[in-house]
């Protein structure tokens, strides 16, 4: 749990940097490759990270008001890229003016529980590393680069003159 709004704005901006990296590979032709039939696909997904943004911090009372987030994703992985892009720029504007740490320790109804700001926004950055982490695996199964975000990805390793892990 976040103690310290400073922590979480400089988490939060190497969050994003990965995110909109993951993101830029996404192609128009790519955004339906499905987790499996019936379950969301790589599109759905993006807009998803995009638009809880909007709705998990709408619950803090942060209005962020780029996403309408009960919008349909948009059949363009650039306008996905640049709502996700707005949205985080406007919620790392907004905690940064209007935040405090003392404001971390406010509590919230969320999902019908009682959470602490500090707590949020940790499960805020929980959240978006896991879908991101669904991204990287459709990226991968749709034929697409797939960043090293948290380190090399398998292609990576010769830039770096080294032989990928065996596994």
């Amino acid at each position: 749990m976040y103690r310290r709004i400073d922590d979480f704005l400089q988490d939060y901006e190497n969050l994003t940097k990965g995110t909109l990296q993951i993101i830029g590979e996404l192609t128009d032709e790519i955004l339906d490759q499905p987790v499996a039939d019936g379950h969301r696909t790589l599109g759905q997904i993006a807009w998803h990270i995009a638009t809880t943004v909007p709705e998990m911090m709408s619950r803090t009372g942060l209005a962020i008001s780029s996403i309408d987030q009960g919008s349909p994703p948009p059949k363009s992985a650039s306008e996905i890229a640049a709502a996700y892009k707005t949205a985080s720029e406007e919620l790392y504007e907004a905690l940064e003016a209007r935040w405090s740490d003392k404001t971390l320790i406010q509590t919230d109804d969320m999902y019908g529980e009682e959470w602490l700001r500090g707590a949020t926004l940790t499960v805020l950055i929980h959240h978006e590393v896991h879908h991101r982490g669904q991204m990287t695996v459709l990226l991968r199964q749709a034929g697409h680069k797939v960043p090293g975000v948290m380190g090399p990805a398998k292609e990576e390793w010769a830039h770096f003159g080294m032989a990928a892990p065996p596994y």
